[in-house]
């Protein structure tokens, strides 16, 4: 009698152990189904998260650069953003040219205020400097692209932040005679309506040295060329990464030699056959320069 009450008890324990197992397993599978996937609350804050092979996952405007403006990429590595392009140089972990257009109306348009939010590049494939390979370096996180060139949208200006548009310059090149070419460009951009611009570091000659764990390239000097198709006129700069108190026009030149010194190929797609000529001659006479501005940089700019 005894052993018939204890093997009920038994019968009657795993009974209701396994229904309970059943019915934990089935609430499991319904959370999993309709409970466990959360939406993100729109209203609060949103995380981007990476794309496989370091691409975000944001969709991106459509890039506004004309094709046939771009130099000829050395490295394969040419990277597509909204307002301007780059060629990336791994080994140095800067961009070898910047490409873009400057016009006169988005020059006129109201600023953007500059943000300054540096970060890597996630559109470089082999991965871009960080801001952290600067720090301590004493050298500028030098634009390429201006910020001011493109302050027209706020998208526009943030964009020149990535670090695949900076280079390392001396602090009174940056803040000195590369300014005031900057500026002189933003002033030719509004005479001729529209300039096509390349810039970047000369990687060719041997460099100031390397900063950061990225072994960022410190260039000896950087280049400018300029191409305004209305009027048919090219110029190219070529300027030491040093502070300067000569004319910027001291460093003019024709395209034909910065493209010697550099090792590439500025313009391939519009100077060609009859319009190559161009490229051997330089007009300066067409590239007006403000007095006041030269002045204002060795007085001032180099100082600081």
């Amino acid at each position: 009698m005894a052993r018939r009450n204890n093997s009920s008890d038994s019968g009657g324990f795993i009974f209701k152990t396994g229904l309970f197992a059943l019915l934990a397993g089935a609430a499991f599978w319904l959370f999993n189904q309709f409970g466990g996937k959360k939406t993100a609350d729109p209203a609060g804050p949103q995380t981007e998260m990476p794309a496989a092979g370091g691409q975000s996952q944001a969709p991106a405007q459509a890039c506004q650069v004309p094709e046939n403006i771009l130099p000829a990429s050395t490295t394969g590595e040419v990277v597509h953003h909204t307002y301007y392009v780059l060629s990336y140089d791994e080994d140095h972990e800067q961009a070898e040219w910047v490409a873009y257009e400057l016009t006169r109306d988005r020059l006129n348009e109201n600023w953007s205020e500059r943000p300054n939010s540096f970060r890597p590049d996630p559109d470089v494939r082999t991965e871009s400097a960080t801001p952290r390979d600067y720090s301590g370096s004493g050298y500028d996180k030098g634009h390429l692209c201006p910020a001011a060139d493109m302050a027209f949208n706020d998208a526009a200006i943030d964009e020149t932040f990535l670090m695949s548009n900076m280079s390392p310059q001396v602090r009174a090149f940056n803040g000195g005679i590369w300014r005031e070419l900057e500026e002189n460009t933003r002033d030719w951009a509004r005479k001729y309506k529209y300039l096509y611009v390349a810039t970047g570091p000369v990687l060719t000659e041997t460099p100031l040295g390397q900063i950061g764990f990225s072994k960022v390239t410190v260039p000896a000097a950087y280049y400018k060329v300029l191409y305004a198709p209305e009027p048919h006129k090219a110029i190219a700069f070529i300027i030491p990464n040093e502070m300067s108190t000569n004319s910027v026009m001291d460093y003019a030149c024709p395209i034909d030699k910065a493209e010697a010194l550099t090792g590439l190929d500025f313009f391939p797609a519009l100077l060609k056959g009859s319009d190559e000529g161009l490229e051997g001659s330089l007009d300066k006479s067409a590239w007006p320069v403000n007095r006041s501005r030269y002045e204002k940089r060795v007085n001032e700019w180099n100082s600081r």
